[in-house]
Formats: structure tokens, C-alpha cells, sequence
């Protein structure tokens, strides 16, 4: 059976790489995005939802039946949010999203973006890493089929996708030339926007034995 998959973030640079490997996929059926903005893409697999506010989905909900699993890359930057500020984006978005969902699609698969250094103990010293830990043990008690919290660590672009944040696309100039030597080093530690990709398809097709996946898990389960 072919997939119906649900992505958000798909104008971020994971969320892009993500939707990039589900068109090609032949694993994957149908893709609905759902933006505040257009991605500017025509595909015969996919649709696009334009929707501004993401804490009110009632208007779109007829919409959102009828799907296996949803890649949820959205995600914001801590840097100069309060906690109030990025528990709001965080946190309240993404369980509204989930709930709204899990309502609707009560079989589906859900894998969220996270990030490495999540702290699931929630006593974290680091805000991001407690409100990121909270959202994850939310999403885990969620009756979903299966969840899986992806926690990636560097990330490199592929396929001339680029970071919606100034300072990441700098960073990742820099190190651009330096990255065959650091694949070489660090080879489990780094994983890219494809692999993320076919890690979350494979997720929902064959599955995975663990729920939180680091880079080493992502290209593992990538491979499979």
C-alpha cells in the first residue's frame, strides 16, 4: 500500500529535503503541505494547503482525512524568543496540529523534528532543550499508531535546498568545503536533508526499534 503523508515545514530546509524524497518516493501516494506560504512547486503527487493560522484548523480540517502518517518539520529558532514565546510555537502549535490529526487520522504515524540535546527529564539548564523535551513526552502519550522523535544533529543541505536562517546558510558555506574530510571523521554524526527523508518514509513502511533517532539512527534507518 502507498502512503498519504501530511508534512508541515516544507518551506524550511528539513522540511523541504522531506518532501523532495516523498515525490520521489514510490513508496509515498499522495503529499499534503500545509504553509503560510506557497513553496512555489507543481507536482502530480502533491497539494498545498495555504493557512495562516496554525492554532485554528477548523477551517481546513475536512482537508486533513485520510492520511498515514505526518512529517511535522516545522520549527523556530530560540535565539531571542522568551520561553513564553517558543512554548507557544513549540509546544502549543504542535500538539494542536497533533491532536487535530490524531482525531481525524486515528491509525496515523507521527514524526516530529526535534533536535539533538533534547532533554526528555525536562531539568535542562537550556530552555529550548526542556520546551523541545515537554512537547516530545506530549506527542509520545498521544494515541498515535507510532511516533518517533527525531533528533538530528548537523544536518547538511543536499540538492541545492537552502536554511530559511541567514546565519545556518553562512555556516553551512563555510564548512561546505571542509565536508568530505568531515564525513570521513564524523560519518555517523552527520546526516543530510535526503537521508532525513527516506528516514521518516521507512519509519512508517518498515519502522524502527527505537523512538528517539539521532543522526546514527537517521542514516541507519535511512539505509534500510
Amino acid at each position: 500500500m502507498k502512503l498519504k503523508v501530511v508534512i508541515t515545514g516544507a518551506t524550511g530546509m528539513v522540511g523541504k529535503g522531506v518532501l523532495l524524497e516523498c515525490l520521489d518516493s514510490d513508496k509515498i501516494d499522495s503529499v499534503l503541505v500545509l504553509n503560510r506560504r506557497s513553496i512555489d512547486m507543481k507536482h502530480d503527487k502533491l497539494k498545498e494547503i495555504i493557512h495562516q493560522d496554525f492554532y485554528d484548523l477548523s477551517s481546513v480540517e475536512d482537508q486533513l482525512k485520510g492520511y498515514d502518517a505526518c512529517f511535522f518539520c516545522l520549527g523556530v529558532s530560540a535565539y531571542r524568543l522568551s520561553e513564553e514565546e517558543y512554548t507557544k510555537i513549540t509546544y502549543d502549535l504542535t500538539l494542536h496540529f497533533a491532536n487535530t490529526l490524531l482525531k481525524l487520522n486515528p491509525e496515523m504515524t507521527f514524526c516530529y523534528v526535534s533536535g539533538q540535546g533534547t532533554d526528555s527529564t525536562e531539568k535542562s539548564r537550556i530552555m529550548w532543550a526542556n520546551v523541545k523535551g515537554k512537547t516530545e513526552n506530549a506527542l509520545l502519550a498521544l494515541p498515535f499508531k507510532k511516533a518517533y522523535m527525531f533528533r538530528p544533529g548537523f544536518i547538511q543541505p543536499m540538492r541545492g535546498i537552502k536554511s530559511s536562517t541567514k546565519m545556518y546558510n553562512t555556516m553551512y558555506t563555510i564548512i561546505n568545503p571542509f565536508m568530505p574530510v568531515l564525513k570521513l571523521l564524523f560519518a555517523k554524526s552527520i546526516t543530510n536533508t535526503d537521508r532525513v527523508g527516506k528516514a521518516m518514509i521507512n519509519s512508517v513502511t518498515i519502522g524502527y526499534d527505537k523512538t528517539y533517532l539521532d543522526n546514527k539512527d537517521i542514516n541507519q534507518l535511512a539505509a534500510s
